[in-house]
């Protein structure tokens, strides 16, 4: 059985979206985790494990236009290799999966399939975090 857990959107400033989310639905950072090149920042509050996730761009200076940041839903698994395996047999056209780290350790196994308007969904590896 597939359970949702977070859905990403990209956010120009970090402080004015966690204030906003905080204000507006009580969500609090769960994590937060700083790479190269962007910075996800995990949100949630007491009520539900689903989160939003926050993608902040470093060097991004020009306000996302509607439609044009990247986000999708995704959903935890127990087993993701026996779920790509499914997903191909339906004819879903599953992307190959994929191992993620954060400092040499791995943070997440996945892949990402379309829904017949585009909408991309991230399949994910019960693992850590992502439960």
């Amino acid at each position: 059985m597939a359970k949702a857990i977070h859905a990403m959107i990209r956010v120009l400033d970090e402080a004015r979206s966690v204030d906003f989310y905080g204000k507006a639905f009580g969500l609090e950072v769960a994590d937060r985790f700083p790479f190269d090149d962007f910075t996800l920042v995990y949100l949630r509050n007491g009520e539900a494990d689903f989160e939003v996730e926050l993608t902040v761009n470093h060097g991004r200076t020009e306000p996302y236009q509607l439609g044009d940041g990247y986000g999708h839903i995704a959903f935890a698994v127990d087993d993701l290799d026996a779920e790509h395996a499914r997903f191909e047999a339906l004819g879903l056209s599953p992307r190959r999966i994929v191992a993620f780290e954060r400092d040499g350790a791995p943070m997440a196994r996945f892949f990402f399939v379309a829904d017949p308007d585009g909408y991309q969904i991230e399949v994910l590896q019960r693992h850590g975090r992502y439960r």
